[in-house]
């Protein structure tokens, strides 16, 4: 009777803890799924962060990449301190564990500087690329090193693209120009 009750005390045992021991594998989709949610909401709140730099302008330009808890930062700023602000920014938040931080600091340099206002008043002063010079996160950076220009950002249109491209272009003392704004037509429809 004592084995026969043991018998049954353990079937009831293993009927309710058995759907437990076969959770593993519903959770394996719930966990792919709370990563993915995860994943977004640090996406999210990087971009948010980066925003936020004070000193962050048109002349500066931050990527990131997410990688589970593993953010890498890239791009370009004018100087050190803002590539340490970024990274402090981030590493608070929930969920980051790791920074790899390969943001490159440009060289100082009068010419470059004088490239970047004038290559700034020549696009923002087209009347088609005005409205992106007054919004208040501006979608068009204008990375310079060394007198070669990167345009970096989003816009619009092609035409919008190509507008940034010439003006930029027209400045004198740039050796290069390398148009690397996304459109945004293109980019939602992929």
């Amino acid at each position: 009777m004592r084995k026969f009750l043991s018998l049954v005390l353990l079937t009831a045992f293993l009927l309710v803890n058995g759907s437990a021991l076969a959770q593993p594998v519903d959770q394996t989709g719930a966990n792919s799924a709370v990563d993915q949610r995860s994943q977004d909401r640090i996406v999210k709140q990087v971009r948010h962060e980066l925003l936020m730099i004070p000193q962050l302008t048109i002349f500066d330009n931050l990527a990131y990449k997410v990688d589970g808890d593993t953010v890498t930062l890239m791009g370009q700023v004018r100087n050190a301190f803002i590539k340490d602000e970024a990274a402090a920014a981030i590493k608070h938040i929930e969920g980051v564990e790791k920074i790899n931080n390969q943001i490159e600091v440009l060289p100082a340099s009068f010419n470059d500087d004088r490239i970047r206002r004038q290559v700034a008043r020549a696009v923002f002063n087209d009347p088609r690329l005005f409205e992106y010079a007054i919004q208040p996160v501006a979608p068009i950076h204008i990375i310079v090193k060394n007198g070669h220009v990167n345009l970096e950002g989003v816009v619009r249109n092609q035409v919008d693209k190509d507008a940034a491209f010439i003006r930029a272009n027209s400045v004198p003392g740039v050796f290069s120009v390398e148009n690397n704004l996304q459109v945004e037509n293109l980019r939602a429809a992929k």
